[in-house]
């Protein structure tokens, strides 16, 4: 077979079910192979490059499998590292996987189509893994290689690359065996012991969770039960303690027991939200002081230099949680009055962030409990830090530290590219949304029937805001004239909705997410008339 069969053959062997991609000449045998296993991989084409692997990005959000995507080499993975940084920030497992110059020109700097020098050192410096493949033989080992490095340990994604004229030569490409994903290491048992020690001692623990935890739901709460601690998480971890959990506190609830948190256990997380955001984001970097103790569950061993804690456990979220819990037997738990207080302090602080919160409420309401959410960097999407239930990890989906505007509709196509039996709602700005609107076009012909919710402000608002606030009331470059939303909507298929108010706004998303097509609902909001959400999500 070719060098794109033999490639595809390989991602068939490990169960990739889905390709999102914008063919290329360099690309071409790729496409090929995935075209004569259409039975078996659907592929699904891209307007833009970043949308594939945003698509690919959500699936692996939604999935916690790789997200695969296929692109020419040069320009077209550079538009696309956007989202394999996000990927990287995440620790989600994507692949990329694209072509390169003919052999005789690598790196010969001739000026060959769609040529950049050093495509691996570039891309591999936020990867996993990235690796040439130089013959049809070497597909199937290079492509192992790539899934064992991107799922073993912390996640992460990969990219794969084969010249022009090698992907179109012909080899004999035998089936390779799937690699063992690295064993996690077990729990240091004095490392528990001391962790163990210092949780007896704490009066007033919290438990903070990340995306390293999503897989390690109730190992985390039965810790946090033999605790009575609260468990809370920024973004990636929402979900792991469901927000109706008697034990789970919103961001901004647990905000407000910070400085009387004596313990802090973070488990899968870098602990951006205490350490940073409860810190004010300053340029100082805050280092772990006593009280609150530090202990830290992770499995990626330079976790514990980066944020150095009292007590280091390198582990498997799950073992790690579940060797502290044992280790905990018979100890009396902090009592759960001050959660209770906290929340209704919270509340009430929460309520005043309107219209976003009011809105957030309603299309809670329209969701259903096991649909998935996407948020965007818009104002709504920063309120649903702190004002948006989730029930179950990978059912509220961000971009995470990165923080890419523009990123959520097209990662939303691969969500439900993922979970087609599950309704998704991605919320927008009209700043952002723009930055993928042409796949609008994808959505209505690969039947990806996703409901839009699209806040429309005129502005970056964000930006604005900002701008008005530290320069005497100057704006510059943050506003914009939009187009015809209604007209954009109708000419790409899709149902259009215009929703003023929140009983208007439920109604609406209601009426989308149980539709057949891609909806999108236009929200208009006035930017003089939010209420800021940032004073509830960054200390001032």
């Amino acid at each position: 077979m070719s060098g794109g069969e033999a490639i595809v053959a390989a991602l068939a062997e490990h169960g990739v079910d889905t390709v999102f991609g914008l063919p290329g000449v360099q690309t071409y045998p790729i496409f090929d192979g995935l075209a004569k296993r259409a039975g078996a991989i659907r592929t699904i084409g891209a307007r833009h490059e970043q949308a594939t692997a945003y698509m690919a990005f959500g699936y692996a959000q939604a999935t916690g499998r790789p997200g695969v995507y296929c692109v020419v080499p040069g320009p077209g993975v550079l538009n696309t590292l956007a989202a394999l940084s996000t990927a990287w920030g995440c620790s989600l497992p994507v692949l990329c996987v694209t072509g390169q110059t003919p052999r005789a020109f690598l790196e010969a700097k001739r000026g060959h189509l769609h040529e950049i020098p050093d495509q691996l050192g570039a891309a591999g410096r936020f990867c996993n893994y990235a690796s040439r493949i130089e013959r049809a033989e070497d597909a199937p080992r290079i492509v192992a290689e790539a899934f064992r490095a991107m799922l073993s340990g912390r996640p992460g994604p990969a990219l794969i690359e084969m010249c022009w004229d090698d992907l179109a030569k012909e080899g004999e490409a035998e089936p390779f065996a799937l690699l063992p994903l690295a064993p996690p290491p077990a729990p240091d048992a004095g490392a528990i012991a001391e962790a163990a020690r210092l949780a007896r001692a704490a009066k007033r623990p919290m438990i903070a969770v990340g995306t390293g935890a999503r897989h390690a739901g109730p190992e985390v709460l039965a810790l946090a039960e033999a605790l009575g601690a609260p468990v809370v998480s920024h973004r990636g971890g929402r979900g792991i303690a469901p927000s109706d959990h008697p034990l789970a506190l919103s961001s901004y609830a647990a905000r407000t027991l910070w400085e009387e948190t004596d313990l802090l256990i973070g488990i899968g997380s870098r602990l951006e939200m205490p350490y940073m955001r409860w810190s004010g984001m300053g340029t100082r970097i805050v280092e772990p002081e006593a009280p609150p103790h530090l202990i830290r569950i992770d499995i990626d061993p330079d976790e514990m230099g980066r944020l150095v804690p009292h007590v280091g456990i390198v582990a498997d979220a799950a073992a790690g949680a579940e060797a502290l819990r044992a280790a905990l037997e018979g100890h009396e738990p902090a009592g759960r009055e001050r959660l209770q207080q906290a929340r209704a302090r919270a509340a009430q602080a929460i309520a005043e962030v309107r219209p976003h919160v009011g809105h957030l409420e309603a299309l809670r309401r329209a969701l259903p409990r096991e649909g998935i959410f996407v948020d965007e960097l818009t104002q709504a999407g920063y309120a649903a830090f702190f004002a948006w239930d989730v029930f179950a990890p990978r059912t509220y989906v961000t971009s995470g530290f990165q923080g890419n505007l523009g990123y959520g509709f097209m990662t939303a196509l691969g969500v439900k590219a993922a979970r087609p039996e599950l309704p998704v709602l991605s919320i927008t700005g009209d700043g952002g949304f723009l930055y993928g609107a042409s796949e609008m076009a994808t959505a209505t012909r690969e039947g990806l029937n996703v409901t839009v919710v699209l806040f429309d402000n005129g502005a970056y608002g964000n930006v604005k805001r900002d701008q008005m606030r530290l320069y005497e009331g100057r704006a510059f470059a943050s506003d914009f004239d939009n187009p015809d939303f209604e007209l954009l909507a109708r000419a790409y298929g899709w149902r259009y909705a215009r929703a003023e108010g929140a009983e208007a706004l439920e109604a609406a998303a209601r009426e989308g997410l149980a539709a057949e097509g891609p909806t999108l609902v236009h929200v208009p909001v006035r930017l003089e008339d939010e209420v800021s959400p940032w004073p509830l999500i960054i200390k001032g």
